[in-house]
């Protein structure tokens, strides 16, 4: 009896020190990334990678990492470049990655997804609101965490013309990336659709850093707009809005999320950041925008040693946490298990609830809005929006 007692000790210890150890070196989870840590989209794509960062510590720490195995986190310099883009995420794909994180925008992101389908596996672009970015286009195994511009450029158009009473609108739009002509393509439809009066359209070439042309054209209206929607990207916006303010230009300016960019707001600065509004992903600054979003502060704050300055470090956040809540819901990191539980769930996320379309309807993003305006370079939050019947993609 004391010797078949032995042996059960023996055995149930060996058993726990088994799990223990395979538990302790059970293989990572690899999530790869081929976002953009260099060039012109690197001031939407970094901050996300940022945030990224601290969402695997967090799930390490915290979590017991995903499906009880430790996460890693490998981003690849995209380096604004589509086809870098794509080696990229194939050379992530080819160290074993489970997840793919694709760069801010279908133009730069489309070469991360098609790798990551091909592969078989879930790909999430960080914030590319083109509906280019769909399962339509790309597979059914991708996602975008971001709205589409359906939704961003129709909270604006309701926003304009509903809430602030401007009934006139210019609009002029940057031809650099699908994400620019998308969004004033939908802030055309919803205005008109709603009642609004285009003045005029124009266009403009990001880094053209001449906007003369465009402002003769406007100034040859017979009357000032409204609003001036202003569809572009990086420093440019800031480059347009000073030209049309130093020509005495006072409509009020309005826009995308890629206005949520601290380098903007300071080339504005105090003469030329006021009067500004655009739609982005969540409030940063307090608990309005979100209940958790103090306490992801703080750890964003404690691993990179200052605050977010952007909402597109949720972004990243968000990223992260949808694979790991969608892994845990599948109880596997296959990609069709991954993909289904996305589809099948509703998240509630730093940037918002959050609850995908099938693939056969292009994985759509039903998702609020956040609407902020800007006063001499410093933001301020106006609240979640949900615009009504925003224009089909």
């Amino acid at each position: 009896m004391k010797k078949n007692l032995s042996k059960l000790c023996i055995f149930v210890f060996s058993t726990i020190v088994f799990f223990s150890w395979t538990t302790l070196y059970a293989k990572e989870v690899l999530i790869g990334g081929a976002a953009c840590e260099t060039g012109m989209q690197a001031p939407l794509d970094t901050p996300g990678i940022n945030g990224a960062k601290v969402a695997v510590k967090y799930l390490n720490d915290e979590k017991g990492g995903i499906l009880g195995r430790p996460v890693k986190f490998v981003n690849l310099d995209g380096k604004s470049d589509p086809v870098t883009v794509g080696n990229s995420a194939l050379e992530v794909i080819a160290q074993g990655a489970e997840f793919i994180i694709a760069p801010c925008d279908f133009d730069f992101g489309g070469p991360a997804s098609m790798a990551a389908q091909d592969a078989g596996i879930v790909g999430m672009s960080l914030c590319a609101s083109d509906p280019l970015f769909s399962s339509w286009s790309l597979g059914d195994k991708q996602f975008t965490l971001s709205m589409w511009n359906t939704t961003m450029s129709a909270t604006a158009a309701e926003f304009a013309y509903n809430e602030k009473g401007w009934k006139t609108a210019y609009v002029v739009t940057d031809q650099i990336i699908a994400y620019t002509r998308s969004l004033s393509e939908y802030f055309l439809v919803h205005f008109d659709a709603i009642g609004g009066k285009i003045l005029l359209e124009d266009t403009y070439t990001n880094g053209d850093n001449d906007f003369s042309a465009q402002l003769a054209r406007l100034k040859a209206l017979d009357e000032e707009p409204d609003v001036i929607f202003i569809s572009s990207y990086g420093i440019d916006i800031a480059l347009i809005t000073k030209t049309l303010r130093e020509a005495g230009i006072t409509a009020p300016i309005l826009g995308g999320d890629s206005y949520d960019d601290p380098s903007v707001w300071e080339a504005l600065g105090t003469k030329f950041g006021s009067d500004i509004y655009f739609v982005t992903h969540t409030w940063m600054g307090s608990a309005e925008g979100h209940p958790d979003m103090p306490e992801f502060v703080k750890l964003y704050t404690d691993y990179h040693g200052s605050a977010p300055d952007t909402a597109f470090v949720a972004t990243g956040w968000d990223t992260v946490m949808l694979f790991a809540q969608a892994a845990e819901i599948a109880g596997t990191t296959d990609g069709a298990a991954v993909a289904k539980a996305l589809e099948d769930n509703e998240f509630n996320l730093l940037t918002g609830d959050l609850d995908y379309s099938n693939a056969a309807d292009g994985h759509y993003p039903y998702k609020a809005a956040a609407l902020v305006g800007l006063t001499e370079g410093n933001p301020s939050f106006l609240g979640w929006r949900n615009p009504e019947n925003p224009p089909a993609p």
